[in-house]
């Protein structure tokens, strides 16, 4: 090449801006499969059939990473079938390029290649990208006389958004069965337990959530019942809700008085890698005779509303859970008599705005319950779920929000 030849200016054919953003529609369109690997092959048949021009490739075969090969499991229409099965080394000399360099173009003659392989293939010139951290190898065929500079960039830019539509895949999958184990841990249906009359329910601001409501029979005379809150919410907070879950009922297995459970579970969280994060919790232990014994850990204050009185909070207890190691926590006692209501709720609640930027406060939240009190329990759960919905309108959610009523009807 002279020297004059060297120092032309590369001037790309392809306008990439605009090509980036067809791409990105596209394959955002397209609908995931349970299969990691068919969503592959289906963004790429996506991709091949609508930007072949554009990308200067007429084929292509989709492999996916085995162990230390790379298994064929699709070729398009315009590819030459191999003739038998095939499997890329990853130490064969073109894969290990890729891997290194994300984006490869070569063609058969190349003394790297396998020539008979290329040759069965019938490929006289491909490129190939790597998508899905490694896990699988896109080639394609080049149509001849493609500008290599052309075919590197516009296949670069499949590359970034497979890997995009892959990685908010993976993501999806993960927050599903995050969901999956979230749900599962919390009760099917209320237990039924003397004349209480019981009912909850959470509002996750994601997919997942930091809420967490529990009722654990202890036998025929007690019920444990638990609502608490981590710090955030998401996935990082649901997978800490489902620990909390199961070291309280380990703790309750064991037949501990109820602040030793709290003090454990308190080590428990304090102890974890998530040493960033806390948690509220309140738990209380209820009788059939309506004798309720509580620990409050940080939590906002359930209120007790007698027939007849003031409400009143239940702040027992000691500090949130995890910051502090040791930490100690009183026992608080309340005895419901018929016509009494207990509402347990988290700070999403109370903390929730309107338009204006007001919370909706726990005022509020009280005459509520107070207004709904003689109905079930369930009814005055939807109430409040139902008054807040109207107090915020459309303002975003901005956190999780949990409501559990207590309710000890008259006979």
């Amino acid at each position: 090449m002279s020297e004059q030849e060297s120092s032309v200016e590369w001037r790309p054919s392809v306008d990439f801006g605009e090509l980036m953003k067809q791409v990105e529609e596209a394959v955002e369109a397209v609908e995931p499969a349970e299969d990691l690997a068919v969503t592959v092959r289906q963004l790429a048949v996506e991709v091949l059939s609508r930007f072949r021009e554009q990308l200067g490739v007429f084929g292509g075969r989709v492999y996916r990473r085995d162990g230390g090969v790379y298994r064929l499991i699709a070729a398009f229409p315009e590819s030459r079938k191999p003739s038998g099965a095939l499997e890329l080394p990853v130490d064969y000399e073109p894969v290990e390029l890729l891997l290194d360099s994300r984006t490869i173009y070569m063609d058969r003659d190349d003394p790297r290649t396998d020539r008979e392989l290329e040759k069965d293939l019938g490929v006289k010139e491909f490129a190939a990208v790597e998508v899905g951290d490694r896990a699988y190898i896109l080639a394609f065929d080049i149509e001849p006389d493609r500008d290599r500079n052309d075919v590197l960039v516009s296949l670069s830019i499949v590359r970034h958004a497979f890997n995009q539509k892959l990685r908010q895949e993976r993501i999806a999958s993960v927050l599903r069965e995050a969901r999956r184990i979230q749900l599962s841990i919390q009760p099917r249906r209320m237990p039924a337990f003397g004349r209480f009359d019981i009912a909850a329910r959470t509002q996750s601001m994601e997919i997942v959530g930091g809420d967490f409501y529990d009722l654990i029979p202890l036998g025929d005379k007690i019920l444990g019942v638990a609502v608490a809150d981590v710090s955030g919410h998401g996935l990082p907070a649901a997978l800490l809700v489902r620990d909390i879950h199961m070291g309280l009922r380990m703790g309750l297995s064991r037949d501990l008085k109820i602040q030793r459970v709290i003090e454990r579970l308190d080590d428990i969280i304090h102890q974890s890698t998530l040493t960033s994060r806390f948690v509220s919790m309140f738990y209380g232990e209820l009788s059939p005779s309506g004798a309720f014994i509580y620990v409050n850990a940080g939590h906002p204050p359930p209120y007790y509303l007698p027939g007849s009185g003031r409400p009143e909070p239940l702040t027992e207890g000691g500090s949130v859970l995890g910051p502090i190691p040791d930490a100690t926590y009183d026992r608080g006692f309340v005895e419901l008599e018929p016509g009494d209501l207990v509402v347990l709720y988290t700070d999403g609640v109370i903390e929730a705005e309107n338009a204006a930027g007001k919370p909706f406060g726990s005022e509020r939240l009280i005459e509520v319950v107070r207004r709904r009190r003689r109905e079930p329990a369930k009814q005055v759960v939807q109430a409040v779920c139902d008054a807040l919905a109207e107090y915020c309108g459309e303002v975003p959610r901005q956190d999780d929000r949990t409501v559990m009523v207590l309710r000890y009807p008259k006979r």
